[in-house]
């Protein structure tokens, strides 16, 4: 299991194991995506005659780009990822951001050296993946480390927030790892470069080791110090909420949760709670549909209690989310 997952959201980067790093990076903290079906119901789709091989490489990168397909997905992302980080650009031919983030990731894919796999999507040709992500824009990219994705970004972003994110899927893949490098033959071993991690502010450091050691208490301690030293991090506090729902639900018991939720609808704690099980699941929706419903159903204290609550899931998830948009604009239908 990958510990502490990436997402980066809008133009400012949302996305780290650590929620730390420069720029808003942020801890997911599992992938939105369930691909162990996928997987199972995928034999190895063999090789036509004469044709190229599942996998074949794309673009000018060679070996560090494969184009995938619904085919070649489990052999060439999934197999692969438990070896080197994958990282999914899903793309249309339609697609004009597509047309400028694209050269970028494969720019990345070589300075990086091999450090990462950069796999590409054509969404109309592979309605399975594109449902299996559950892509609703693109373009849209994914990491996928020891076959677990990862939700990484929408939309172009600049280079330097992009190599950014892939310096911090890097530290966590290493934190995993998954420490392989891809053979290029095109570029000597001398002339690859190194791409060091930045170092983190002090603060986001110490909330990094101690979410790694499992001290989710000193990760927030560390979280709310960065907050009052200053005040308009956001890379903190996007952190301290994310890690204060791994605090929350460490250890509960779900089926218990969830029992006691649904005997006591106007129960706003119990509902958090439910709602926090649903984050850490995948079930974004559901965490939204559950909160929203408190709020019609309370008032006073308790609705604005189910209300902020509501509001910190939206950070934990990623503000640029098409799920967060539609939940918003319902909470605004429930309060008004």
């Amino acid at each position: 299991m990958v510990t502490g997952t990436l997402r980066v959201n809008g133009e400012r980067n949302n996305m780290s194991n650590q929620p730390g790093g420069a720029g808003r990076l942020s801890l997911d903290l599992r992938g939105a995506v369930d691909l162990g079906a996928l997987a199972a119901s995928r034999p190895p789709a063999p090789t036509a005659a004469g044709g190229p091989a599942p996998g074949t490489p794309a673009g000018s990168a060679g070996a560090l780009v494969v184009d995938i397909t619904d085919a070649n997905f489990v052999a060439e992302v999934v197999n692969r990822s438990d070896e080197v980080p994958v990282v999914v650009d899903f793309w249309a031919t339609w697609c004009g951001p597509c047309k400028t983030l694209s050269p970028v990731l494969e720019k990345l894919a070589e300075e990086f050296g091999g450090r990462f796999l950069l796999a590409k999507v054509e969404v109309d040709a592979n309605p399975q993946l594109k449902a299996a992500f559950q892509i609703q824009s693109v373009p849209s990219v994914f990491a996928v480390l020891r076959g677990q994705p990862v939700p990484l970004f929408q939309g172009a972003q600049p280079e330097a927030q992009i190599r950014q994110v892939l310096t911090e899927l890097l530290r966590v893949a290493q934190a995993n790892g998954v420490t392989g490098r891809i053979a290029v033959e095109e570029m000597p071993a001398e002339d690859a470069q190194e791409v060091e991690p930045e170092p983190l502010p002090p603060l986001h450091q110490a909330a990094y080791d101690a979410i790694d050691r499992g001290d989710f208490a000193a990760a927030v301690a560390a979280y709310e110090q960065a907050l009052k030293e200053a005040p308009a991090d956001d890379t903190a506090r996007v952190g301290l909420a994310q890690v204060r729902l791994l605090q929350r639900t460490h250890d509960v018991d779900a089926a218990v949760a969830r029992r006691t939720a649904a005997g006591a609808p106007q129960d706003v704690a119990a509902q958090i709670l439910v709602a926090d099980l649903d984050v850490l699941g995948g079930h974004i929706k559901d965490a939204f549909s559950r909160m929203i419903d408190t709020v019609r159903v309370t008032s006073g204290p308790e609705r604005e209690q189910a209300r902020e609550h509501l509001v910190e899931l939206f950070d934990v998830v990623g503000a640029e989310d098409d799920r967060v948009r539609a939940a918003r604009l319902a909470l605004a239908n429930a309060l008004f």
